[in-house]
């Protein structure tokens, strides 16, 4: 009977300290995804958008990180609105996804991971026209959305 007690007793200090482990660990941050190719992310983001597919609590965050970025390409709609499902948007969207439904992100760590994610497709910036100066067809890098169909154009 004090064998089975030990035994007993050292699976559950065993159990607690994996429990334990868990909970201490590093929560993702936005370090951990790096953009490093406008083309080849663009086109996997797009993937997670068509792919992913959010709960209600979690598409909450998104609206929540979202709503309070203004489509890069037409500042009169948010980044979770935006005027299209140009392939600008569909990687946001996709990119949004992944970080909630993947790696756990809130609000406040989405919405700085997409405005990266901006700046990273397009350094110079957006002018915020470029729905209405015809630019849906142009690449990211010059003013545009990346195109609108299956080829993505960053």
């Amino acid at each position: 009977m004090t064998k089975n007690l030990r035994t007993g007793t050292l699976a559950l200090v065993l159990l607690a300290t994996a429990v334990l482990s868990i909970a201490a660990a590093p929560k993702p941050t936005a370090a951990d995804l790096k953009f490093t190719d406008v083309r080849a992310q663009t086109t996997e983001f797009i993937v997670y958008w068509k792919t992913i597919k959010l709960t209600s609590a979690q598409e909450a965050i998104k609206k929540a990180a979202l709503t309070q970025l203004p489509a890069p390409c037409c500042p009169e709609n948010t980044a979770y609105t935006c005027c299209c499902s140009c392939n600008m948007a569909k990687s946001t969207w996709g990119l949004s996804a992944y970080l909630i439904a993947e790696k756990g992100y809130d609000a406040t760590r989405l919405q700085a991971k997409v405005a990266e994610w901006h700046k990273f497709i397009n350094p110079a910036g957006f002018s915020g026209d470029v729905c209405a100066t015809g630019g849906c067809g142009r690449s990211f890098a010059k003013n545009g959305c990346g195109g609108m169909g299956e080829a993505v154009t960053p």
